[in-house]
């Protein structure tokens, strides 16, 4: 398989900048001019689905016809602590009348299917769309309860109420042995390009360099690869330039997980969250002509502590003070609300959290 050089994904087309592993270590701590208009426009509206005796992950949004906001997101027992997510998750609907008002409950709409199936141990990442007239939940499941087994399907129905057509398969499947992306596909990210194809955003990484890590505190490196496809449904097809995005290079274990992709005013845009690239507080946000060589990141949002205020971390949580899986509400084809995730909140597991997109 064809690897992005180091210059291919550094280098953008024309109008956007290069970066340098000089200008990356000069980079850190960020400056005002690493900061995104994206990330100035943010206003924080506050937690959602804090929810007693679950750990709330993976808000992925979306407007119903009738102008009410739905919810599709991942929640696990708390008994099962943060890790619960890997074995135990499951994938929830809730609705409000705005982004701005309370979410509820409604059900259940994906859970762990037992043994034989791919989803069998854990359903999550969830990832909303309406394509080609009809509601499209991208999703990662598992068969045992571990990353290796990590798959991305896909669900989907007439109404957002359902009912939902469940995979018997997994839309795209791992990497060939000793590829890049052998380990897994998840973190699915979905855009349906502007010249009518499919293209589907994946993260995997390198199952050697995971069983064989020296450190165990540094096991793989997550990058983000794409596969295109003619229609919907697939198949797949790799494109033999990935990874698109690869941090490797520049030591430390830098790494990017949890996209979001757009199209807006002919350029691909994407949000992402650091995983070393700055620190791993932050989200990145990247833009691209193409949807393949992404420009030098910039600031997407910034940690917890500038929006809000609280108590002091618990030790079983150890994600405490940044935001994950951010997703974006769309209106009329622009950002509206970002929704993300983030520990803490009245029950100390996690919850989502919104911000208000300002023009």
């Amino acid at each position: 398989m064809k690897k992005v050089s180091r210059r291919d994904f550094l280098g953008t087309l024309a109008g956007l900048s290069l970066i340098s592993i000089e200008e990356l270590k000069a980079d850190v701590p960020f400056g005002k001019k690493d900061i995104s208009d994206f990330c100035k426009k943010l206003k924080p509206v506050g937690r959602i689905l804090q929810t007693e005796g679950y750990y709330v992950w993976c808000n992925a949004p979306i407007y119903a016809p009738d102008g009410k906001v739905h919810v599709f997101y991942s929640r696990w027992a708390d008994k099962y602590k943060m890790g619960g997510w890997i074995h135990k998750s499951e994938i929830a609907h809730a609705v409000a009348d705005s982004p701005e008002s309370e979410f509820k409950y409604v059900e259940t709409i994906l859970a762990p299917r037992g043994n034989g199936f791919w989803d069998g141990t854990t359903c999550h990442n969830p990832h909303i769309q309406f394509i080609d007239g009809k509601y499209c939940l991208f999703y990662m499941g598992n068969s045992n309860g571990k990353t290796n087994t990590k798959r991305i399907g896909l669900a989907t129905a007439d109404s957002l109420d359902g009912p939902w057509i469940r995979p018997d398969k997994p839309l795209f499947e791992a990497g060939s042995d000793g590829s890049w992306d052998d380990h897994c596909t998840t973190n699915p990210a979905f855009l349906k390009h502007p010249n009518g194809e499919y293209w589907l955003y994946y993260k995997s990484w390198n199952s050697k360099e995971y069983t064989d890590a020296k450190n165990p505190t540094i096991k793989g490196n997550r990058k983000y690869g794409l596969a295109i496809a003619k229609n919907l449904e697939g198949p797949y097809v790799r494109y033999e330039g990935n990874p698109i995005v690869d941090f490797s290079g520049y030591g430390e274990n830098r790494q990017v997980e949890d996209a979001y992709i757009y199209y807006e005013k002919k350029k691909f845009k994407m949000i992402m969250r650091d995983m070393g690239f700055f620190n791993h507080t932050v989200g990145l946000y990247f833009e691209s002509k193409d949807g393949i060589h992404w420009a030098k990141p910039k600031i997407a949002f910034h940690g917890a502590d500038t929006y809000i205020k609280q108590l002091p971390p618990p030790p079983h949580l150890t994600r405490y003070g940044r935001f994950e899986r951010p997703q974006i509400l769309m209106k009329d084809g622009k950002p509206a609300y970002l929704f993300t995730t983030t520990q803490g909140g009245d029950y100390m597991t996690s919850s989502g959290f919104v911000f208000k997109i300002e023009p």
